[in-house]
């Protein structure tokens, strides 16, 4: 029943998508045969949201039109449309101008199954933005394979943002947090922070304990990543990070490798969350060690999308001139 009400939604997703294409197609075609085609493209689709409102009801308002229209032009091919995607996924994506962006946050939706309101989430926090500053520094193949494939899990090292976003806590920026109690608002909203580690995560639990002889410890987040087939070991740090942090959670790994993965696992990865890092002395701490621990900072707010582009367009030009001289 579920199985055929899904489709039953997907067919009419894919047909109402079609059809609104072929109207912003229409459209276009119109606008082409008049010599003042901005100013007859604005009375045609004022009078056109007339005729349509008044003829089939609610849909065809003036800015749902420019977007059918905005379709046709960004997606001249209707083959390429996705029949996977609403029209409102496709109005989302419409409002991403850069190409190669919109590509990314095309694929994404798409491989992940985003709903509507956590693409426009994954937008707004400048996921793209934020992966490529992660990962572009690397080489231009990076930049591109994130455009054209989406973000690719295939080693520990595509499951990591640098930084993390976690608005959704709702926590003042200023405001200071115990570890135990930001760990607390991230279960508590694991939904949305699951969407903000990305694919392939499932969540274990909070204070995994780890005994050594006669100690207790404990693991503050562990996940286990499907797609890799590792456990994800997570320390919050609401502060600075420092080294004994990395040697800590370097022990948890050592011991999940020891008692807690079997066969079919992959090695257990570690994440440490601080709020801020010297990227020099993270260097060093995480430098030669036999475990693979990565530290992220984090931010409590949507990060400021311009600064973010700029910092994007730095790496880009940086990795043209490398191409250059080669």
């Amino acid at each position: 029943m579920h199985k055929a009400r899904y489709e039953l939604v997907q067919t009419v997703n894919t047909t109402l998508v079609k059809v609104y294409w072929k109207i912003g197609k229409t459209i276009v075609e119109d606008e082409q045969n008049h010599l003042d085609r901005a100013e007859y493209g604005t009375a045609l689709i004022k009078e056109l949201s007339k005729e349509l409102t008044k003829e089939f009801g609610k849909g065809f308002s003036r800015s749902n039109l420019q977007n059918m229209r905005k379709l046709f032009l960004t997606y001249p091919k209707s083959q390429t449309l996705s029949g996977k995607l609403s029209w409102s996924h496709y109005c989302e994506l419409l409002s991403v101008n850069d190409e190669n962006k919109r590509s990314f946050y095309e694929k994404e939706c798409i491989n992940s199954k985003w709903s509507v309101r956590e693409l426009k989430r994954q937008i707004n926090t400048s996921l793209y933005e934020r992966l490529l500053l992660t990962k572009g520094n690397h080489n231009k193949e990076k930049v591109l394979d994130l455009a054209l494939k989406g973000n690719e899990i295939i080693c520990p090292e595509d499951i990591i943002k640098d930084p993390y976003v976690f608005e959704f806590l709702g926590i003042s920026e200023n405001k200071p947090i115990l570890e135990s109690d930001f760990e607390k608002a991230l279960v508590k909203h694991i939904e949305k922070f699951l969407l903000e580690l990305g694919k392939g995560f499932m969540y274990v639990g909070s204070q995994q304990r780890v005994t050594l002889g006669n100690t207790h410890y404990y693991v503050d987040l562990v996940f286990y990543n499907k797609i890799l087939r590792s456990y994800v070991l997570i320390e919050l740090k609401t502060g600075k990070l420092m080294p004994e942090a990395v040697g800590q959670l370097n022990m948890y790994l050592n011991y999940y490798n020891n008692e807690i993965i079997d066969e079919y696992d992959q090695a257990p990865i570690g994440i440490i969350l601080c709020a801020d890092k010297d990227q020099i002395q993270a260097e060093y701490a995480l430098g030669n060690l036999s475990n693979q621990i990565f530290a992220s900072k984090y931010t409590l707010y949507i990060p400021n999308k311009t600064e973010l582009e700029d910092e994007v367009e730095k790496v880009i030009k940086a990795l043209q001139v490398e191409e250059y001289d080669i």
